[in-house]
């Protein structure tokens, strides 16, 4: 996932004091505090996320490490994002996963990378997040785009995936028949290479006992 923009967040500038950035929280905690939205999920989850930015520009260590990592994606050309987590916005990183992947080569795409990327966009946190949404078309999209995204992943790498969709689908049938479809696919999939792989030594063996054979 990109790195939140905790400045935006609180709507400052990063040569924002720390009086400053007590001062933004404040005036931005009162505007989406759950006591003052009646619990609306998009106050809830911007009010989440300005909570955080505090705590972590406030906390010279945190601030510390983020700033490293900051500066670490800025020099790489990454890019920052302040947008809170959403269906919205966990289905547009979702989106741009799937186009992003389906361009790579299969057989030399970093799988193992991918499906950390998976897992991170689709961290407990964030779930639990989405789940308070309760948008079922958004996530059966997101869900989706995800599997999409992961069908070159070799089965060991889906199984993880596929219990962080399944804990995303909650009891949306559609959804989680789709995850089972795709779950089973590669199970087959991969006892098929294992059956294969056994059929070719085996019939290796048997070509050089026939070659040994012949040269007797």
């Amino acid at each position: 996932m990109h790195l939140k923009d905790y400045y935006k967040l609180l709507e400052l500038e990063p040569s924002a004091t720390l009086p400053e950035i007590k001062k933004a929280y404040r005036r931005l905690a009162l505007l989406h505090h759950p006591d003052k939205t009646g619990n609306d999920p998009y106050s809830a989850a911007q009010f989440s996320d300005i909570k955080e930015a505090y705590e972590v520009l406030t906390n010279p260590a945190k601030k510390e490490k983020y700033l490293q990592k900051r500066w670490y994606d800025q020099s790489i050309g990454k890019r920052k994002t302040q947008e809170v987590i959403t269906p919205v916005s966990v289905l547009k990183q979702a989106l741009e996963l799937e186009r992003y992947a389906s361009k790579l080569d299969v057989f030399r795409m970093d799988k193992e990378g991918l499906k950390d990327y998976i897992q991170d966009l689709l961290s407990p946190a964030t779930i639990e997040q989405l789940k308070q949404f309760n948008e079922p078309a958004i996530t059966g999209q997101i869900v989706t785009a995800i599997i999409k995204s992961a069908n070159a992943l070799q089965q060991q790498q889906v199984i993880p995936v596929a219990e962080r969709l399944q804990q995303l689908a909650g009891n949306d049938t559609i959804s989680c028949e789709q995850i089972n479809t795709f779950a089973h696919k590669h199970r087959t999939r991969h006892q098929q290479e294992k059956y294969n792989f056994l059929i070719i030594i085996i019939a290796t063996i048997l070509i050089c006992l026939l070659i040994w054979i012949a040269g007797h």
